[in-house]
Order: structure tokens, then C-alpha cells, then sequence
């Protein structure tokens, strides 16, 4: 994505480009004749100035203009494309439902990644990160448990820091636990501003547990990976963290040691019980998600050191199971 401006509502999608040059040359090549073009032409105007006049509405209600004046707005225009809109229905079966179907499609698009991230949110499950810090500092000095990493990264979405994600400490300290020596939690927060660029530290515990906090512009490519080896190195200059392999062998040479990145993806669990409508959103959702950049690779991460850990998104678990116990025999009973 590249920004043209300082306004954070202008970008520019090189791809894009290419997918109007390719939308435009199956146009020419499957009407074949500018009649047949008019009628996909006239449809696609009507459309974009009927929903250009909604736009204008809604933004008049968000700037609190008067109800008559947004009312008389509406009608005025609304008049006049209607009629426009139907004059223009007859030429619908000569080329006007391509307008349509490409309106149509593109609609399908945002409104299943709007309503998916809805339905999401309802499993998103925060938790104080205080209630956890007994935990995992037990975890970090149990040497029974074997060494996950010496310095394990999570990103979190989490902009409150006194909490985190309840998916990242079920990662943590449920079934196999990652025991690390220092536990790195980092969050990055875009701003409105376009170069900014800056970023804060909470040390939780010393040593043990530490949140990373990005401010970066909207401008700013998330290079996480770049930009949390420079943390690390003012931290260090600092004093602030021993970032030293634990492993007496690599610390008597005065070695780093290891950072680990864990990234959570989320796939649709099978234990779901969503309506039918529901289902087919999250569905696609999921199939959408698939084509677009990855995690890792849209925060700048190097595969060499990053993990992807999936997790099942149960939004709706299945309320009763009827599962009966039969016996082979009657001594069992």
C-alpha cells in the first residue's frame, strides 16, 4: 500500500492498477460493441450517484446538520436518480448486470470481512496480565520443564497494557508449556500521524516479563523484526536487559541468545454450531484470509525465527451432544 499524501485516507494499491486494466479489457473483449457498453456504462453512473448521495447524507448526520435540511437533501436528489435508475432498467438485460454483478461481488467482499471480524469478536477474551505474572514467573524458573526459548516474542492486540490476549497465556502455559527466559509481549499501535515512529517499554517484571509498545505511523511499514532488534540494543546500552544466552556453555563466550517470534492464527474449529448464514461468512472469511499477505510477513517478521501457532476460533460451541454409553454385556452393567 503506498500513501500519496500526509491524509491518511488516500492510498494507492499498485495491484489495483492491473485489476482495472484486466476488468477493463474483459469488458471490451465480451461486449464487443459500444451499444451493448452504453447500457453497463449508464447503470454504473446511476449506481455510483445514488450511492454518492447516502454518503453525503451520512456524513451530514455525523456533522450534526439539521434533520430537515438532511431530509429535503435526500428527497431532492434521490428524485431525480430513481428516475434516472428506472428509465435505464430496460437496458439491464442488455449489458446493465455485468454493473451489477462486478458492484455486486465487491459488496459480498467487504460486508463478509466486516460482519466475519464482528463474529470474531465475540470469542476475543482479554485478561489482566497481573493475574498471569505469578504463573509465569514460576514457569520461567522451572528447570523441570525444557526450555522453549531463551526470549519468546508475542504480538498482542491488547491496546489496554495491563492486559493480553487469554489465547497467549493458554499458548503459554497450557498443555506443553514454553518455558523462556524473558517473556517480550509487543503491540503495535498506528497513529493518524504519518511519520511517527517511536516506541515505549513497561518493564512488568525486570528481566522476566516486558511489553514493547510501537507507535508508528500510518506511513511507517511495520518492520517489526528490524525495528525490535533496535529496542533490544538500546535496552542492552542501557542496561535495562540481559539479553545473555542462560546455557552456561554460550554464556562463558558471552553469547545472545535465541529469539523466538509466536504468531497466533486463528482457523474455524469443526466444533462450531453457527446458523446457516453465519457460517457461510466465517467460511469465506477464512478463504479470503488464505489469499491475502500473512501475519508474519505483513509485520516485517523473518521466517527463520517465527512459529505460527493455530488455534481453533469456536465462536459458537455446540450446545448438546446426545451421546449415549451402551454395554457389551450384562456384567458390566
Amino acid at each position: 500500500i503506498k500513501f500519496p499524501s500526509e491524509a491518511k485516507g488516500q492510498l494507492f494499491i499498485p495491484g489495483i492498477n492491473f485489476l482495472l486494466f484486466a476488468g477493463c479489457v474483459g469488458v471490451v473483449l465480451y461486449f464487443r460493441e459500444s451499444s451493448r457498453m452504453e447500457a453497463a456504462y449508464g447503470l454504473a453512473i446511476i449506481t455510483t450517484m445514488i450511492m454518492t448521495t447516502i454518503l453525503f447524507a451520512n456524513y451530514m448526520v455525523l456533522h450534526r446538520v439539521k434533520p430537515g435540511l438532511i431530509w429535503l437533501f435526500l428527497g431532492s436528489y434521490l428524485i431525480i436518480e430513481v428516475a434516472y435508475l428506472v428509465a435505464l432498467m430496460d437496458k439491464f438485460v442488455h449489458g446493465g448486470y455485468i454493473t451489477l454483478m462486478i458492484g455486486g461481488a465487491l459488496f459480498f467482499v467487504m460486508y463478509v470481512w466486516f460482519r466475519a471480524r464482528k463474529i470474531k469478536n465475540r470469542y476475543v477474551e482479554f485478561v489482566r496480565v497481573e493475574e498471569y505474572v505469578p504463573k509465569l514467573e514460576e514457569l520461567s524458573n522451572d528447570t523441570s520443564v525444557p526450555k522453549y526459548a531463551t526470549h519468546l516474542v508475542y504480538l498482542t492486540s491488547a491496546n489496554n497494557p495491563k492486559e493480553i490476549e487469554h489465547k497467549i497465556m493458554y499458548s503459554i502455559l497450557s498443555g506443553k508449556p514454553k518455558r523462556a527466559d524473558i517473556y517480550w509481549f509487543v503491540h503495535v499501535d498506528t497513529v493518524d500521524d504519518p511519520y511517527t515512529c517511536e516506541y515505549s517499554v513497561e518493564h512488568i517484571i525486570p528481566n522476566d516479563i516486558i511489553r514493547v509498545e510501537f507507535r508508528l505511523g500510518f506511513r511507517m511499514a511495520p518492520r517489526l523484526n528490524l525495528m525490535f532488534k533496535k529496542v533490544v540494543e538500546d535496552l542492552v546500552s542501557n542496561r535495562e536487559v540481559n539479553i545473555l544466552s542462560r546455557y552456561e556453555s554460550q554464556q562463558k563466550n558471552n553469547m545472545v541468545g535465541d529469539f523466538q517470534f509466536i504468531v497466533m492464527e486463528k482457523f474455524l474449529s469443526l466444533d462450531n454450531e453457527l446458523p446457516f448464514f453465519e457460517e457461510i461468512i466465517i467460511k469465506v472469511y477464512f478463504y479470503l484470509k488464505e489469499l491475502s499477505v500473512s501475519e508474519e510477513r505483513n509485520f516485517g517478521l523473518e521466517q527463520s525465527n517465527v512459529m505460527v501457532e493455530k488455534f481453533p476460533l469456536v465462536v459458537a460451541p455446540v450446545s448438546k451432544l446426545k451421546l449415549q454409553r451402551i454395554y457389551l454385556n450384562e456384567d458390566e452393567e
